[in-house]
């Protein structure tokens, strides 16, 4: 085995290590990465043969073996089984750092799987996929225009602090992923607590020193292998200059002219696949045959060219707006009366209709992954339809994108919720995007924020969203940055860069950057637009409901919480959960109650206050049981019936013995002619057994006395007979005892 080794030093004692050359030799790269006990191996496979395709077929997969954390899968098979969905965030983490580094004339299927076989307890393995995947690549002859790394840099008490650990992590008002190369950033994602936007790039900033130490690293490992610089070659693409300095010269104007219209998507569409059209019909069928896809190609290349030239030039965008425009937002709370709370949000061609559900400590989400087992209060669910970009196509369960797109909403949100004792519900936000022309995401924001404060969610203050693009001409220097970009200016532009937050700073960020080069100035200006573009869509939202509503909806459910002494939790559960059961039945209510800390939480949901009362009461008794007084009259379920009498529910939790002969004045024969389980009977208290503290109970003496009722003595008790002399057999004596004969 030749086996190569690169260590970079984190500093506290910490570090990390690449090795090469030990495990899947028979891939094209593969690394082995180690951070205490965290350990990744990451490989790369990139096939020699082109598919016939236009884009780079690349497949990012990372999966956390339960082994790793010593633990078995959940469910019946007991095997991993599809990624969940913390696994398909990273997987997206790294596919967007890792697609624009690749050459884009390479059009090979490429596969990079990440697989954490160890898991260290405090060691997050999500920042150093990125890391080693394109140390994977590194190590390998596939072309890439790397390396990159991506670290998760936090702030954690005023300090930014690298790949924080799990515990570190806890205490950040910062969180946020940043990847790059040796020369700038290419990617960001993050949540973090209303902060500046100087503060942010301060953050990336720091981010960006870390990073260029692990691309260091990456290259200083590859010549040792003697991969720097020595990739494969490869011929994925042909070309007919002739054929495109033809179309460029015929085709750009056209489309620069087309482009001017302000039409809507549609019509753009249509516009557009018309001048395409009108040229392919001037090519002979062999042209077509021979050239037909070039052609396509050169056309596409002319539309773009054309589109970001009118945008650098004339300041004018497809739709007609200016470049710091945001299109027209209208807003609709209410809209769903069957609903807990609902809101329309629409910008332009963009649409969500949100939906807000309030739940219990019963409809908590569990993660049950490798490395986190754990319940989740906020929930925020993105659905993409096809009929929402006038599509057909099939329908396959939840996507990537729909997963990275509803995690960028809910950690935007996350931050203004009300803290569990103000607001004990589990909340689930539905987005369902029903028309898309650009920052579906961002909608799904505001009508986030607009769903809560119909719903009555008491939330800190309302977040709206604004995703920003970015146009650039690397010749001669000139940049334009687009605030609230189209579909179009997503795909033709250069950047994706949504941000979200209140009126006092930041919540969440995504970005995606297309080129290399993007300065920190450049984030600067982006970030500044990107704040005047927020307040103004939450000026808009606001026209419609400025504040929380002042209760839930009536139909929605009411939610008690109570603490009570740990040590009773076993009474109000139940032997096998039968008092809780009954209370819930009785009640009609909703009740869950867990240990946290040697307390008992309850939390007791109902659709009436009066259901919630009546449990709370029952509950209070049973955690705080009040004093059985003898000589006290209640009233209480007969629980019980045996031969000798009857167990009664004196106080919740607390039965007592009505004896047959406590029950009637008369003589009962069978218990059963005066009582019936489950019938509600009145009694006093009347003692207590000195031999088993057992609580004794008469029913009788709450009764009237029959007429000429005569009281039986107390056993032992003759009234005024002589006792008789047991010594005295009748006047004979038994005299001595015989003696034993031994």
């Amino acid at each position: 085995m030749n086996i190569h080794n690169q260590t970079i030093d984190l500093g506290n004692g910490r570090e990390i290590t690449i090795e090469t050359g030990k495990l899947a030799k028979q891939a094209h790269g593969s690394v082995v990465v180690r951070s205490g006990d965290t350990i990744l191996l990451a490989t790369i496979v990139s096939s020699y043969e082109p598919m016939d395709v236009d884009f780079l077929p690349l497949t990012v997969d990372y999966r956390e073996k339960y082994a790793a954390a010593g633990r078995f899968p959940g469910g019946f098979f007991k095997r991993e089984a599809r990624p969940s969905d913390t696994e398909v965030l990273v997987m997206r983490l790294v596919d967007r750092a890792l697609r624009p580094m690749f050459p884009g004339d390479y059009h090979a299927g490429t596969q990079v799987m990440i697989q954490l076989m160890s898991a260290d307890a405090e060691v997050l393995p999500d920042s150093l996929a990125g890391f080693a995947a394109s140390a994977a690549i590194a190590v390998s002859d596939v072309p890439f225009d790397g390396p990159i790394s991506e670290v998760r840099v936090a702030r954690v008490n005023g300090e930014f602090v690298i790949n924080p650990l799990r515990s570190e992590l806890e205490e950040a008002d910062m969180d946020i992923m940043v990847a790059g190369t040796l020369d700038s950033i290419v990617m960001v994602e993050g949540e973090m607590q209303e902060v500046s936007e100087g503060e942010m790039v301060d953050a990336m900033e720091k981010a960006h020193e870390a990073i260029k130490a692990q691309c260091e690293a990456q290259n200083e490992l590859a010549k040792k292998v003697g991969t720097f610089g020595n990739k494969r070659e490869y011929s994925h693409e042909t070309h007919d200059e002739a054929l495109r300095s033809r179309i460029q010269d015929e085709m750009y104007p056209k489309f620069y002219e087309a482009g001017k219209t302000g039409a809507t998507k549609e019509e753009r569409k249509t516009r557009f696949s018309e001048l395409k059209e009108a040229f392919m019909a001037t090519m002979s069928d062999e042209e077509k045959a021979e050239k037909g896809g070039l052609a396509s190609d050169y056309i596409k290349s002319a539309q773009k060219k054309a589109v970001r030239d009118l945008i650098l030039n004339d300041g004018l965008r497809l739709d007609g707006r200016k470049t710091t425009e945001i299109r027209p937002i209208w807003t609709e709370v209410d809209f769903l009366p069957s609903c807990h709370g609902s809101s329309i949000f629409t910008r332009g061609e963009t649409q969500s209709l949100t939906t807000l559900t309030l739940g219990t400590k019963l409809d908590e989400q569990l993660i049950d992954g490798a490395l986190v087992r754990k319940t989740e209060k906020f929930l925020l669910h993105y659905n993409f339809p096809p009929f929402s970009t006038g599509e057909e196509r099939p329908l396959r369960g939840t996507s990537r994108r729909e997963v990275g797109h509803g995690n960028l909403a809910l950690r935007a949100l996350k931050a203004v919720l009300p803290p569990v004792e103000e607001c004990p519900y589990t909340i689930r936000l539905v987005s369902e995007i029903l028309e898309s022309n650009g920052s579906s995401s961002m909608a799904t924001v505001c009508a986030g924020t607009l769903a809560l404060m119909d719903g009555g969610v008491n939330i800190k203050a309302p977040v709206s969203g604004i995703a920003m693009g970015l146009i650039t001409d690397q010749e001669s220097g000139k940049y334009a940055i687009l605030s609230d970009i189209l579909g179009d200016e997503d795909h033709l532009g250069d950047m994706d860069f949504k941000v979200t937050g209140t009126a006092e700073g930041i919540t969440a960020c995504q970005m995606d950057i297309k080129i290399k080069g993007l300065s920190f100035d450049q984030l600067r200006e982006a970030l500044e637009q990107a704040r005047e573009g927020r307040h103004h869509i939450r000026k808009a939202m606001l026209t419609e409901i400025s504040e929380p509503r002042d209760d839930y909806k009536d139909h929605a459910p009411r939610i008690v919480g109570l603490e009570v002494p740990g040590d009773s939790i076993g009474a109000i559960i139940g032997p096998g959960g039968k008092i809780i059961q009954e209370i819930q039945a009785d009640t009609n209510t909703t009740i869950s109650i867990e240990d946290v800390d040697g307390k008992g939480m309850v939390e007791i949901a109902a659709s009436d206050k009066a259901a919630i009362e009546a449990a709370l009461t029952r509950i209070k008794q049973i955690a705080f049981p009040p004093t059985v007084e003898i000589g006290e009259e209640y009233e209480g379920k007969v629980k019980t019936i045996m031969p000798y009498g009857a167990f009664v529910e004196v106080l919740p939790g607390i039965d007592g013995l009505l004896h047959v002969s406590e029950l009637d004045w008369k003589r009962v024969e069978n218990v059963e002619d005066v009582l019936t389980e489950g019938e509600m009977v009145k009694f006093k208290v009347v003692g207590r057994d000195p031999k088993t503290g057992k609580i004794k109970l008469s029913r009788k003496v709450l009764l009237p006395k029959p007429e000429g009722y005569v009281e039986r003595p107390p056993r032992g008790d003759r009234g005024d007979r002589p006792r008789r002399d047991r010594g005295d057999r009748q006047g004979r004596d038994r005299g001595p005892r015989p003696e034993s004969n031994g």
